[in-house]
Order: C-alpha cells, then structure tokens, then sequence
C-alpha cells in the first residue's frame, strides 16, 4: 500500500501542477513558484510532515518538498537561533539539493549546446 499512496499523492501533485498550465495561462515557472509555496504553507500549518509520512516519496519527491524543506529548516533553526537561524536554516536544509543543481546544470552546459 505504500508504493500505491506515493504514486496517488505524487500522481495528484503532478495532476494540479499541469492543470494550473492547461487551464491558466501560467507559465511552468509561474506552477513551480505555486507548487513551492504551497509546500512550504502546508509545511506552515503543519500539514505537510503528515502527508510525507502518509505518502512517502510521493510527497517527498515533487517540488512542493522543496518549499516544506524551506520553511521546515527555517523554523527549526528559528526555534534555536533565532531570527539569524530563520536565514541559516533555510540553506541547511536545502543546500545539497541547491548545489546539485547548479553543478549538474553547468555540467550539462558543457555537454550540450543551446539552441536559439
């Protein structure tokens, strides 16, 4: 049943996000912008750990992870630090996943060549 809800929930999130490009004229970046904020306002209600531990790598995957790993850090940090950890928790959190993207897209630059 595991593998069954992280594909419903991760196929859901998948679902909203082309939704909201098919039915608006938002842009993938306008959806990506959306989908993290409301990740990390789930995260801030306190929504989002649950659905994680319901769902698995179907909540944790998607990029609505990414804003609950943004808020999720800077409160923990907050609650330690203070309003300085609200900054540093942030990077904590999501430095890793931060730094393999920009490794792996200036990789890619050199690899391939852009077109237009």
């Amino acid at each position: 049943m595991t593998f069954f809800w992280a594909f419903v929930i991760g196929g859901l999130i998948c679902v909203i996000g082309q939704l909201l490009m098919d039915l608006t004229n938002q842009t993938p970046a306008h959806v990506m912008v959306i989908l993290v904020v409301a990740g990390a306002v789930l995260d801030g209600l306190g929504l989002y750990e649950p659905l994680i531990k319901f769902a698995g790598a179907g909540a944790s995957v998607p990029i609505t992870s990414f804003g609950n790993a943004l808020v999720h850090g800077a409160m923990a940090e907050a609650k330690t630090h203070g309003l300085i950890g609200i900054i540093t928790g942030i990077f904590e959190v999501t430095s890793a996943g931060i730094s393999a993207a920009i490794i792996f897209s200036f990789l890619a630059s050199l690899v391939f060549r852009a077109r237009g």
